[in-house]
């Protein structure tokens, strides 16, 4: 965090968590390398979007080693099954799949993708199966006649009714992610389903548009589907209006009876070490925003709220428009007091805190955001901000943020926020 003190620290809490899986490669073939490269970039791109698309406390539920990873699945693994054929044993998703357990190659699970699709051509075909500790994924470029479109899947786990399971079917606010509409249903199997219809950009700088489909079963089995208005998902124009699959058509592919046997014969990923010590309190859960409300002054009506925890936002007016207020409680933070604080105001008790005024980092025309930062001695940070504007990627409607420099710094210097206040 130390490195971001000037970034938005409230996106921050949507970025990937990345896990390294070291694979060796050889660097003897340059077409191999470069082809590899490709690969892993879209793949990178594909297993992201998880944590956009999570809600305000959004986790990626995977991220990518360094293998290089080469179009298509290997054809001489004695284990090979078509993926579209019901294994005769499948592993469970707690425990490593067997030698004598189902695998699925690649190619498979691209021949299982184009069998749920529309009619139509593919190109640029990638896929790895489950034959690696990384996710299997696939990626294609897709043509019904009416422009390339790329289309990618990958499958994962998550543990069954954890907190990740249910962000990664929670539509976003549209305070934080523009969007043209969102669902989220439970289907009559118990398995959660999300539609979104976003962009790949959050400032829409250009029309390039992302449609997800995330379905989370009651076994923790995870489908991610996006496809685009393009044949890649930057830096590509735009080839038609929208992306390919219809909402329903974007259900039948993630609800498709083979994934859920593909996650099943996945290795079972290592287990994080337990420790006994107890974590660094802070806000009780639930009670940010609660208390966020009430330290706001007079005159403000609040039009708008989310968050959990130890995070909260507000949209608020006093009667000039919306204003969007932001608030981190961050327990145990005193290691970077020097890196964030070393130029802060200390005052007697011993807290620091700075204010600050710096622009909008949305690429919204004419967005500001005011920001006071605390620390107080047991390490327990406060930082709330305010914008002239009710959506970090909207333009500005306002010429100021509706609260002051001085209010917010009122506001994160409260004694509500200290523990057992």
């Amino acid at each position: 965090m130390p490195e971001n003190q000037h970034t938005d620290l409230f996106e921050d809490r949507f970025a990937t968590a990345l896990r390294d899986t070291g694979h060796t490669f050889r660097t003897d073939d340059p077409a191999a390398l470069v082809t590899g490269g490709r690969v892993r970039g879209r793949r990178a791109q594909l297993l992201r979007r998880t944590a956009v698309l999570g809600g305000a406390a959004g986790v990626a539920l995977v991220g990518v080693g360094g293998a290089l990873l080469l179009p298509g699945g290997t054809h001489d693994d004695p284990r090979r099954t078509s993926a579209a054929a019901g294994p005769a044993r499948t592993a469970s998703p707690s425990a490593s799949a067997s030698p004598a357990a189902v695998s699925f190659t690649g190619d498979d699970i691209l021949r299982s993708l184009k069998e749920l699709l529309p009619k139509g051509t593919y190109s640029e075909e990638a896929a790895e199966g489950t034959g690696s500790m990384m996710p299997p994924y696939a990626h294609v470029v897709f043509d019904d006649g009416k422009g390339a479109a790329a289309i990618g899947l990958s499958l994962n786990r998550v543990e069954p009714g954890s907190e990740q399971a249910r962000q990664v079917t929670t539509c976003p606010d549209k305070a934080f992610v523009d969007h043209d509409g969102c669902t989220s249903t439970r289907l009559p199997d118990g398995s959660r389903l999300m539609l979104f219809r976003g962009y790949e950009y959050p400032d829409r700088r250009v029309d390039t548009k992302r449609w997800t489909a995330e379905l989370v079963t009651p076994k923790g089995q995870h489908v991610s589907l996006s496809e685009w208005n393009a044949p890649a998902e930057k830096d590509a124009p735009v080839s038609r209006p929208q992306p390919p699959l219809s909402e329903a058509q974007m259900k039948k592919v993630v609800t498709a009876g083979v994934w859920r046997r593909v996650v099943d014969a996945m290795p079972a990923s290592p287990k994080p070490s337990v420790t006994s010590e107890a974590p660094p309190q802070g806000v009780p859960a639930g009670s940010a925003g609660d208390t966020l409300v009430s330290l706001l002054p007079d005159g403000l009506t609040v039009t708008d709220r989310g968050g959990e925890g130890d995070y909260a936002f507000l949209v608020v007016d006093d009667g000039q428009g919306g204003s969007l207020v932001q608030i981190n409680v961050q327990p145990g933070m005193s290691d970077v007091a020097g890196q964030l604080f070393g130029d802060a105001e200390k005052l007697p008790d011993g807290r620091l805190v700075t204010t600050r005024k710096s622009p909008g980092e949305k690429g919204a025309e004419g967005v500001v955001m005011w920001t006071a930062d605390t620390l107080r001695p047991d390490g327990l940070r406060v930082v709330v901000s305010a914008f002239n504007t009710p959506a970090q990627h909207q333009d500005a409607t306002r010429d100021a943020p509706a609260l002051t420099l001085t209010q917010l710094r009122e506001i994160a210097l409260s004694s509500k926020w200290d523990a057992g206040a």
